[in-house]
């Protein structure tokens, strides 16, 4: 299908590099595309970013029929445009959408799309390491109907954010909180799709966290409240007698772009890796005997985030000398590498916007 592009009459300026911050920034253009029964995805387009006029009846304000990926376009020092594993996230949301009911996307059109728009909008990816365009597609339910049914219209559109580095401050360990009263998701549920009632069902924890004087929620499993699941908005990884551990991913966790590259490196580098159930109990017996040495979290947003502290009722754990870890490093390094083309993309991760 063609895309159509019709262009902003005025343009906004993109703010210095310094003073970005997550989220708060939009460029001048999105892309949109909106669907209907028996006749599909249709109309793709590039319009100047707008409000949406929508009925207050439309599905998604009622019964939290949607989805949405995250993922971030680079400048490189020679000025290239880089995209990291984008189809991989967009295979993840045909996923997500498969369990919410949502008509899946054409990933080849989808790209095509997303990277005429990011091309448009160049001016507005920041070229400090660190900093990024952030890029959001959603589909949303469109139908005007108060009633517990798949939609039969939708709207898919991706939204771009200039957003400043995530660690302004520098690579410092953050301090992670353990749920006791509250649980991300079951398996069996939506707890593996990215699904926008996932995080409002964190919400609240993540207050409690805050109160407390931590910056994330450690979930553990809604059966036994026992099994370590995932952190916030990024999956955990343990080094645990020399070996890398993390989660399996058992039904009720996202499976994170940067988790499996996490894994494909440490493939790469030959290291022991185990995707197993980690008990609280256990982490808190290896932090006593020594054995547990670091503790990280990978998501989009930081790429890697080492953990300082973590706190299960009136355990406190200190993981470390207060710095990030070797292991922790290793892994940011690589991968911010790969990202914004300082290093070799062995891996095939890296699409170039031309």
């Amino acid at each position: 299908m063609e895309i159509k592009v019709t262009r902003a009459t005025q343009t906004g300026t993109r703010p210095k590099d310094e003073d970005l911050g997550f989220g708060t920034v939009f460029t001048d253009h999105m892309f949109v595309m909106d669907y209907e029964e028996g006749k599909g995805w249709m109309d793709p387009r590039i319009e100047p970013f707008s409000d949406f006029s929508m009925s207050p009846a439309a599905m998604v304000f009622h019964y939290g029929q949607a989805i949405f990926e995250g993922l971030k376009a680079y400048k490189t020092p020679d000025g290239k445009i880089q995209l990291f594993r984008a189809r991989d996230n967009f295979a993840r949301m045909n996923r997500s959408a498969k369990g919410l009911c949502i008509p899946e996307i054409d990933v080849d059109l989808v790209m095509d799309g997303m990277k005429q728009l990011i091309k448009l909008e160049e001016k507005w990816i920041p070229e400090t390491l660190g900093t990024a365009l952030y890029i959001r597609p959603t589909i949303i339910a469109s139908d005007p109907f108060l009633g517990v049914r798949s939609s039969f219209t939708f709207k898919f559109f991706i939204i771009l954010s200039s957003v400043g580095a995530y660690y302004a401050q520098g690579l410092n360990p953050v301090k992670i909180w353990v749920s006791k009263d509250h649980v991300r998701a079951v398996r069996g549920g939506v707890g593996e799709f990215k699904t926008a009632g996932n995080y409002a069902a964190s919400l609240l924890a993540g207050e409690k966290a805050k109160e407390e004087g931590y910056v994330q929620v450690m979930w553990l499993d809604a059966l036994e409240m026992k099994y370590i699941e995932e952190v916030g908005a990024m999956n955990i990884f343990f080094i645990i007698n020399g070996e890398l551990v993390t989660p399996d991913l058992s039904g009720s966790i996202l499976p994170g772009i940067t988790r499996y590259s996490v894994l494909a490196l440490a493939e790469k580098w030959g290291m022991k890796v185990q995707e197993r159930k980690v008990s609280i109990d256990e982490l808190f017996e290896a932090h006593e005997n020594g054995t547990l040495t670091e503790v990280f979290g990978s998501g989009t947003a930081a790429v890697i985030s080492p953990v300082g502290e973590i706190r299960y009722g009136d355990r406190v754990m200190n993981i470390g000398d207060g710095t990030p870890g070797e292991t922790s490093m290793k892994f940011y390094d690589a991968l911010t590498g790969i990202q914004y083309g300082k290093e070799e993309d062995t891996e095939g991760w890296i699409e170039t916007i031309e």
